[in-house]
């Protein structure tokens, strides 16, 4: 198995948060109301953390000849490191080997960039996604007949895409606080959300995506997959807090998208189609001035067109555990972090 790239990572992440973040001067804040969010712009937020990341293929037999195939990365635990200082936000973290000593039978090799900004009153959502080497997890491996584990080295997943939502009540309710913990939610809040959604991309095989055990003699055989969706979406967010120091954070959005699949192989099948998908968002754990710990979770469910036979989704995790400390800058760091800060450039 191989970890995030960094160099290309970031790189990928800059570009996207170019191209995802609205048109406005990303530095100006929200006045927010100070007896439910507390701000720290003049200290840094310093994180310890755990975290894994996936994208996987559910392959949905319409005709019911066999059960759901539910194809898998096998990625890694990653550990890492982090600061947040006014605007700006820097992760660095690697699937170290002691971390992962059990690698399964199977190699996955990715690159999955992602960005979560929330600048201003927006909420964005950026992927670029790239990965080789799958398995069946358990549910779908069942359909198949004494092997408990099915790998495909060859088989590529490709994404890249993104989600722009519109806060309402940003002066109230902070999304910082659950995923960037550079903020403090004190009350209990909520906000209204809408915006849109774009993704596109390609799942690729050296042979049919159904293994042959399901598939032999079959003319339902299919080793491509592409799609592009755009559409707008709609949802809501609440942050519960107890005693101003514990929380509990929940945000689901549902989008109503345009979405043209192809499928290719020994079958050949397309349409449009309007679906419906939903991101969901959670984050639970401990705030204060000076530190804090969270564990948080992304989840998002891209629906495919529907074709006679089938009805596919593509299916984004990422899940974190963060240890936070926060604290002031000397004149030195002070004048290193401004330095490297790349929202002083976009004025």
């Amino acid at each position: 198995m191989k970890g995030n790239t960094i160099g290309l990572g970031a790189l990928i992440l800059v570009v996207m948060g170019m191209i995802l973040s609205p048109g406005q001067d990303l530095k100006a804040q929200v006045v927010s109301d100070s007896s439910y969010i507390e701000s720290f712009p003049e200290l840094v937020t310093g994180r310890y953390y755990f975290s894994r990341k996936y994208t996987g293929l559910d392959i949905k037999d319409r005709t019911g000849e066999f059960a759901d195939l539910k194809y898998r990365p096998n990625s890694t635990l990653n550990m890492g490191v982090g600061a947040s200082y006014n605007s700006f936000t820097l992760n660095l973290a690697y699937g170290f080997g002691f971390l992962n000593p059990d690698k399964g039978q199977g190699e996955t090799k990715y690159l999955d960039a992602q960005v979560h900004a929330y600048p201003s009153k927006w909420a964005i959502d950026g992927f670029a996604q790239f990965y080789k080497g799958y398995h069946l997890v358990p549910e779908g491996a069942q359909a198949l007949e004494n092997q408990n584990f099915y790998y495909r080295p060859d088989m590529k997943v490709r994404e890249i895409g993104g989600s722009v939502k519109y806060v309402f009540n940003a002066e109230k309710f902070s999304y910082k606080a659950a995923f960037l913990q550079t903020e403090w939610q004190k009350k209990s809040a909520g906000s209204l959300l809408a915006g849109l959604e774009m993704y596109g991309g390609q799942v690729l095989g050296d042979s049919s995506l159904i293994p042959s055990q399901l598939s032999e003699g079959s003319v339902r055989n299919f080793d491509k997959i592409t799609f592009w969706e755009f559409g707008p979406n709609i949802g809501y967010a609440y942050t519960l807090v107890i005693d101003q120091h514990y929380f509990i954070m929940g945000s689901a959005t549902a989008n109503l998208g345009l979405n043209y699949t192809q499928l290719e192989g020994e079958m050949k099948a397309k349409n449009w189609s309007v679906n419906s998908n939903y991101f969901l968002k959670a984050s639970a754990g401990y705030n204060s001035k000076k530190w804090a710990i969270n564990a948080n979770y992304v989840y998002n469910n891209v629906r495919l067109a529907k074709t006679d036979d089938f009805n596919n989704d593509l299916v984004t995790g990422n899940y974190r555990l963060n240890f936070i400390y926060r604290f002031a800058p000397g004149p030195k760091l002070d004048k290193v972090l401004n330095a490297i800060n790349p929202y002083n450039y976009l004025k």
